[in-house]
């Protein structure tokens, strides 16, 4: 009795052992993504189901709120112990890093995929760097977007879409008459950034928003846009909330979902937690740019593939860009996460009607770069700082402050 147990042990060590090692040969990566969010998690969960589908060992580390994701990240940098991959956004974050040889190219998986053929010209410039492919897209989302719902609207008796800015202002006070609050306001920084981007766009169409932010134009045309653009972000102080400041974007979302709210300014990832909640769109709650807008504001994102100095990892990089760009993957993940797929080849069919009207303005090239793929991450930050001193400061001299946001690119 006692050999045969002996016997079983030594087997069980070998069986865990060579479990243990064929484990080890399997493409392990871990994962540090921003994306915690009902919608966000599920789109991300589309890829992390195909990568393990492919023989691929999945670690996630998410951390809610990109700020906090980043600064995370970051820190690992320092201390040599980076993550695999990284869920970040496309622009001059990711080329400091490229540009410090912190990260591995995946020019191979590119140009085996074909991506030059498959993505917008301008998006696989944005991931190329001396002629290397360094970042897997994931998906292109509109900022410019004002959801509504629904069953908010008719109760205050609203029957269309408003037009202008004056008609939504006229709609926001049917709204609050009909004891609703009219603007589920996420009030941190980065989302009030967005809504002032949106507001910009309208005011000063799509050449004088890349004056602004790309060649830092401070004429006095610009100056006056930005000027009218603090005017209408001043307005909306009067329709938000108490409970509005340091709220979460998705938190803001569920308002909406529950008609307590009559509209949200979101970027489209916000459809995701509408779909979690079983809403659909056009039925159960509508989807509109801005007023007064010719186009759109647009954020892309991308998976980042930082130097480990392990092979495995190495070889799970580029089993997950592959994954990531796989035709099939970006359209599931589109529908999940509430966005655009990159490729220009997919099958759009299965896109909702929101998704529809994003993916017309991209195609006809009415869209902008949010300031995340222009400016550097400091520049980012002096423009969150100075919306948020405007909005929290209560000014309403929207004059002087006009005078002081190209203080920003200095």
């Amino acid at each position: 009795m006692k050999n045969m147990m002996k016997l079983f042990l030594a087997g069980a060590a070998i069986v865990g052992l060579y479990g243990s090692a064929h484990a080890e040969d399997k493409p392990t990566i871990e994962i540090m993504s921003s994306w915690t969010s009902g919608g966000e998690a599920a789109a991300l969960n589309v890829i992390k189901t195909e990568f393990e589908k492919r023989g691929g060992v999945w670690k996630d580390s998410s951390i809610a709120g990109f700020g906090a994701a980043d600064a995370a990240f970051q820190n690992r940098i320092v201390a040599g112990d980076a993550p695999g991959a990284k869920q970040g956004v496309i622009g001059l974050a990711a080329a400091d890093f490229i540009n410090q040889g912190l990260f591995n190219p995946i020019d191979d998986v590119a140009a085996a995929g074909k991506w030059a053929d498959a993505l917008p010209k301008s998006i696989h410039d944005l991931i190329t760097y001396d002629g290397k492919v360094y970042l897997s897209p994931t998906g292109a989302h509109g900022e410019s977007w004002i959801f509504y719902s629904k069953e908010a609207f008719e109760k205050a008796g609203i029957s269309q879409e408003p037009k202008t800015w004056d008609e939504l202002f006229a709609d926001f006070d049917k709204l609050k008459a009909a004891g609703m609050v009219p603007v589920a306001w996420g009030g941190q920084p980065w989302q009030q950034t967005k809504v002032f981007n949106m507001i910009l766009l309208s005011q000063v169409g799509i050449d004088g928003f890349l004056k602004i932010y790309v060649d830092k134009d401070k004429s006095p045309v610009s100056v006056e846009g930005v000027k009218k653009t603090l005017e209408i972000l001043g307005k909306l102080r009067g329709y938000v909330d108490a409970g509005a400041a340091g709220r979460n974007w998705n938190d803001a979302t569920a308002m909406l979902i529950s008609a307590k709210a009559g509209v949200q300014f979101m970027g489209d990832w916000a459809k995701g937690e509408f779909t979690v909640a079983g809403k659909e769109p056009g039925k159960d709650y509508g989807c509109m740019i801005v007023p007064e807008s010719k186009g759109m504001v647009y954020i892309a994102d991308a998976l980042w593939f930082p130097k480990t100095g392990k092979a495995e990892t190495d070889k799970a990089q580029k089993l997950l860009a592959e994954v990531v760009m796989d035709p099939a993957i970006q359209v599931e993940f589109a529908l999940k996460k509430g966005s655009v797929p990159m490729r220009s080849d997919v099958d759009k069919s299965k896109l909702d009607v929101c998704a529809q009207k994003g993916v017309e303005l991209m195609a006809a090239g009415a869209i902008v770069p949010d300031q995340a793929i222009v400016l550097t991450p400091q520049q980012v930050g002096a423009l969150d700082d100075f919306v948020d001193e405007y909005w929290s400061g209560g000014s309403n001299d929207a004059a002087a402050a006009a005078e002081n946001f190209f203080a920003i690119f200095e």
